[in-house]
């Protein structure tokens, strides 16, 4: 199944990933003893098809990556994206900065940090998450990082139907329009990764700096601004 879903050209590094996983991340304690005979299935494929919900070339950050999950796993079947990979815990990022070196993905940069200390300084195509929090407090992290044309595209479960509900009061504030929810990897994967997209409501009155909790009117927009441009990864690191 690994081969549909990672190019063939690209299988080798994902094997490798998935023995650092199994080894070194279980050590440390980044994944569970008992996550690691379930790597493919429940993690490395259930994570890359992600990639089918995400235009080419985009700048991406994943926020809360932990042991790089679902942003290695793009790094690697997608190397036409730049990944920005935030995590705030030291010992994930340096398993998270000694993996980019060891399997040479250029298209990745690690920063040690929680998503809002990037609020006003980076803005990306794209805001990707597994399993960080409910979509209320996931789109106050998230969509002041997302560019005008950009969108929150986060994997989540069956319980998404009920937190976009939850979350109605902050998708209006912060001027999102309505997510959309898709199952990914339909006919690739026995069971089907469940994620959902968020884009602004009105790309053009969109505005910079922006913050989840400052906003005028009900909509949380703000005046103009230069600051915060999208950028791609400054490198590793």
């Amino acid at each position: 199944m690994a081969r549909r879903v990672f190019a063939s050209d690209r299988l080798a590094l994902a094997e490798r990933y998935a023995e650092l996983l199994a080894t070194d991340g279980v050590v440390r304690g980044l994944i569970g003893p008992r996550e690691a005979p379930r790597l493919w299935d429940r993690h490395l494929l259930n994570c890359a098809v992600l990639g089918e919900w995400l235009p080419a070339d985009a700048v991406v950050a994943d926020i809360g990556s932990g042991a790089g999950l679902p942003g290695l796993v793009l790094a690697i079947s997608r190397p036409d994206l730049a990944l920005t990979l935030v995590e705030p815990l030291l010992r994930r990022t340096t398993f998270l900065a000694e993996v980019v070196e060891g399997l040479g993905l250029d298209n990745v940069e690690v920063v040690r940090g929680r998503a809002d200390a990037l609020h006003g300084k980076r803005r990306f195509d794209v805001v990707t998450s597994r399993a960080v929090a409910p979509l209320g407090r996931l789109l106050e992290w998230s969509m002041p990082l997302v560019d005008a044309h950009g969108a929150l595209v986060a994997m989540k479960g069956s319980s998404v139907v009920s937190e976009i509900d939850d979350a109605r009061p902050v998708l209006r504030r912060l001027g999102c329009a309505e997510p959309e929810v898709r199952e990914l990897g339909v006919g690739l994967l026995e069971e089907t990764t469940g994620a959902v997209r968020v884009s602004w409501a009105d790309p053009a009155t969109v505005s910079w700096p922006l913050s989840s909790d400052a906003g005028a009117g009900s909509s949380g927009r703000r005046r103009k601004s230069s600051s915060g441009r999208r950028s791609r990864p400054k490198g590793r690191g």
